[in-house]
């Protein structure tokens, strides 16, 4: 690609204990790409995520960020008070759980809406309507805009989640085991709403599941992680359907074998 990388992470590492964390993890994702990041659990993927969404420290490595006005920032050098409003700015989170991504004592339109706010918008109209916009995009019914979330399935919750985390049109989302728990017919539903959003607003996203037939559907290449370390990568096809290394391999068989 000759567009400049959104995003390339070089040498990071957060370890917890000997073969727990992440281990010089290395990677660059560009505008509109998905990159499915995979592996058992315990593998080091969550913890790969959650330093990138600032929600931990790491240990050593850069986190370097191409940001809407052409600079080039280490996220990992930033002050505090930089990193979050750059990550409240441009950044989007979607959690597996939607509670941790949601305000649940607050409507389903003060959800969509609040980003706005934090983001410099004042004017309740405007705000309102676009909240009903979302909530219409990712297949929500928009009057019940003043319902709380905890009026909304599993799935609702999910989607509702999804509009909070776009609607200030970041450039880049996080996402973590965004299906995981709901039924096999609400994730269909959900991954066909994702790619959908993925491609109309060219979004760069990484994605962390344990789900290679999720990692299939939405990601263009992958990452396969084991003991905190990137053991294989490259372009999701290749690594699924012709894994090279032993642990990707047995992944792979593991989902075909009944």
């Amino acid at each position: 690609m000759t567009e400049h990388a959104i995003l390339t992470v070089c040498g990071l590492t957060k370890q917890y204990a000997p073969g727990q964390g992440c281990l010089d993890v290395n990677f660059s994702l560009h505008p509109g790409e998905v990159l499915g990041v995979v592996g058992e659990s315990g593998s080091g993927k969550s913890t790969l995520l959650r330093c990138l969404g600032g929600h931990i420290g790491s240990d050593h490595g850069v986190i370097n960020y191409h940001n809407r006005d052409g600079q080039q920032v280490d996220m990992c050098q930033l002050m505090p008070a930089q990193r979050q409003l750059l990550l409240r700015q441009e950044w989007g989170f979607v959690y597996q759980h939607a509670h941790e991504g949601l305000r649940m004592q607050v409507s389903a339109g003060a959800n969509i809406g609040e980003p706005l706010m934090n983001n410099g918008k004042r004017h309740y109209g405007e705000i309102r309507e676009t909240a009903m916009r979302w909530m219409r995009d990712v297949e929500l019914d928009a009057r019940r805009i003043d319902e709380y979330p905890c009026a909304f399935s599993g799935g609702m919750r999910q989607r509702l989640q999804i509009a909070r985390a776009l609607v200030t049109q970041p450039r880049l989302i996080l996402m973590d085991e965004p299906t995981g728990g709901l039924d096999v017919s609400v994730q269909a539903r959900l991954l066909d709403l994702l790619r959908q959003l993925v491609s109309q607003l060219q979004l760069a996203v990484v994605i962390v599941t344990h789900d290679l037939a999720v990692a299939r559907l939405l990601a263009q290449r992958l990452i396969v992680m084991r003991d905190g370390k990137i053991v294989e990568t490259g372009l999701t096809d290749q690594v699924l359907d012709d894994p090279q290394h032993p642990y990707t391999q047995l992944l792979v068989s593991s989902i075909l074998t009944p």
